[in-house]
């Protein structure tokens, strides 16, 4: 890493982009060996806010019959409240582009209050079973909420949590029985479902770059969509007697995230885009196989396959190697 930054500075420097005095400041920085706790100090707030809502939803547990549920409610009302107020009171003016707090402790101070509004909707659901069978209300609003937050914070993480409810809701919405019961992947109206959202993500990532909205979460939207549409095609491939509908479905997809993670540089975003790409056309051509009953050239298959996978592995770390060595010119 320290070589390849040298290596871009000198580039920097012989192309003119930086002035000889420049250089020499970088380089004496550099020489100062100065290391970064950014990753470690991200580790310790995202730890610190996982024990602190985790905390509380222990001591929910733990006390309910001593201190009430109107005393618990109170509570996370408060905390919740607290939490908004020095969001909104710190956070700079809602801009199109990328913004930041002046300090990044306030960035768990928004994930915390969305968090905790998540455990405030699902406690008065629980308890008082406020929403009564409209499961899908109880999700879409602490999703808007998140929504909302991740727009106007500019927050990755809580824009994260709001998809996974967003999926949540229509999950529900869709076929809540198969939910409630754990039997999502024998359920195709939610693969469909599922290959819709991801559509609508793509969409919406689309036209966001389209207006300048926001385009840093793209990754975000790219990666949602990838394992919505990847999971849901893969399972309709193994399960429906129609899958080379899905076959296609998944190769256009494919194509679709391989170019995608080029122009936005993301490593994993290529890697599950191979992952998924891979085990549908395997899936695929066993598929085939099958319904055309080759079983003298499924043996023949079954011969190959350690020569096959070794192979498969050893294109698979060649193309991601390629892949690195492109996005770094």
């Amino acid at each position: 890493m320290k070589q390849m930054n040298e290596r871009a500075t000198q580039t920097l420097f012989d192309k003119g982009l930086i002035s000889k005095e420049q250089f020499d400041q970088i380089t004496n920085y550099r020489s100062l060996n100065i290391f970064s706790l950014n990753a470690e100090l991200k580790i310790f707030l995202y730890l610190s806010v996982l024990l602190f809502t985790s905390g509380i939803g222990i001591l929910i547990y733990q006390n309910i019959d001593t201190i009430g549920h109107s005393i618990i409610i109170s509570l996370i009302v408060i905390v919740t409240a607290i939490c908004y107020y020095f969001s909104f009171k710190k956070a700079p003016p809602f801009q199109k582009t990328q913004t930041h707090f002046e300090s990044p402790v306030m960035e768990y101070i928004v994930l915390t209050a969305n968090l905790l509004t998540c455990i405030l909707i699902a406690y008065l659901q629980i308890q008082y079973n406020t929403f009564g069978t409209h499961y899908g209300l109880a999700t879409i609003i602490p999703t808007a909420i998140g929504l909302f937050s991740g727009y106007y914070f500019d927050n990755k993480n809580v824009l994260s949590l709001a998809i996974t409810g967003l999926a949540a809701y229509i999950g529900l919405t869709v076929s809540p029985q198969a939910l409630l019961q754990n039997e999502v992947y024998n359920t195709e109206s939610l693969s469909y479902a599922a290959i819709g959202l991801g559509i609508v993500l793509i969409a919406w990532n689309y036209y966001s770059s389209k207006i300048n909205l926001k385009t840093h979460f793209e990754l975000i939207f790219l990666t949602f969509a990838l394992h919505l549409i990847g999971i849901a095609c893969v399972n309709n491939i193994i399960d429906t007697p129609y899958f080379f509908i899905f076959s296609i479905i998944l190769g256009l997809a494919t194509y679709y995230f391989y170019t995608s993670s080029y122009k936005i540089k993301s490593v994993s975003l290529f890697v599950f885009t191979l992952l998924y790409g891979f085990i549908g056309l395997n899936i695929t051509l066993f598929k085939i196989v099958e319904s055309l009953n080759l079983t003298d050239f499924f043996e023949f298959i079954l011969v190959l396959s350690p020569f096959y996978s070794v192979g498969a592995i050893v294109l698979f770390i060649m193309m991601i190697k390629k892949f690195n060595s492109e996005i770094k010119k």
